[in-house]
């Protein structure tokens, strides 16, 4: 009896240890089957990461070239009578002749900067209306050079001229709001901002030393959204339920609407 019994433990543990190692196999293909599927998952995301970027940033490219050439069909010809330039990169029409824009020390508008104001700013403002979804922001900005007084220290003369530059941008702005139709500009409003810069981005000569004249100086900037439509969060549909085909991608609210140029 007992060396049948015998028998039967020694013929049973191969089975136990072969069904042991059907467990382990098993729950080792589980594992890399998840793996596998993450993976995939992560591939997809990435992808999708990468796709969105670039028509986000392809989108931002059109729509900057778009803006910076309205503006420069519609002010070319007035440019140089205003002693004003538009770049390009930064979609900045800069007016940069301190003696037409204020007095010394003053944020009161001289009369022939107001001359220039009243044509610039419903025209301005016309060709920006039609790119509004794509514009975070119009900034206007007061620049000055470092100088004060002589028995001014650099830090006080610094905040002085920020005084300065704030009051200068906000002069600016009440004229606008002033001008006839500007008001109804409700767009405008929700974006504008008047900031003044003080001497912190000086304008320098050829030798490295600062050019106060072209320091002081007023501009006109317009920031686009790109920054915060890449910052979106960008969704993955995740039912895709056979291992190995990817899953459908998505966006929601990535894609920039270009509707309005």
């Amino acid at each position: 009896m007992k060396p049948m019994i015998a028998s039967l433990r020694a013929s049973a543990a191969p089975a136990e240890e072969d069904s042991h190692w059907l467990v382990v196999s098993d729950l080792m293909a589980t594992l890399m089957m998840v793996f596998l599927f993450l993976a995939v998952l992560h591939m997809a995301q990435v992808e999708r990461t990468h796709l969105v970027e670039t028509e986000v940033r392809t989108t931002a490219t059109e729509s900057r070239q778009a803006i910076y050439q309205a503006l420069e069909d519609e002010f070319r010809d007035d440019l140089p009578r205003w002693r004003a330039e538009l770049v390009e990169p930064t979609l900045t029409l800069r007016f940069r002749e301190p003696d037409v824009l204020f007095d010394r020390s003053s944020a009161r508008i001289k009369p022939e900067f107001e001359a220039i104001l009243r044509d610039f700013l419903p025209r301005y403002l016309a060709q920006l209306r039609a790119f509004k979804d794509v514009i975070r922001e119009i900034r206007i900005e007061g620049h000055t050079s470092s100088e004060w007084s002589t028995d001014t220290r650099p830090l006080q003369a610094y905040f002085l001229n920020m005084e300065l530059s704030q009051q200068r941008t906000q002069a600016v702005l009440r004229f606008a709001y002033d001008l006839e139709g500007l008001e109804k500009e409700t767009w405008f409003r929700d974006r504008v901002a008047a900031v003044g810069l003080s001497s912190s981005r000086l304008v320098y000569d050829a030798s490295g030393e600062e050019d106060a004249e072209a320091s002081r100086r007023v501009e006109f900037s317009v920031l686009t959204d790109f920054e915060s439509r890449l910052l979106e969060p960008i969704e993955l549909d995740t039912t895709a339920n056979r291992l190995g085909t990817p899953p459908e991608v998505g966006a929601t609210g990535a894609r920039p609407d270009t509707t309005a140029g």
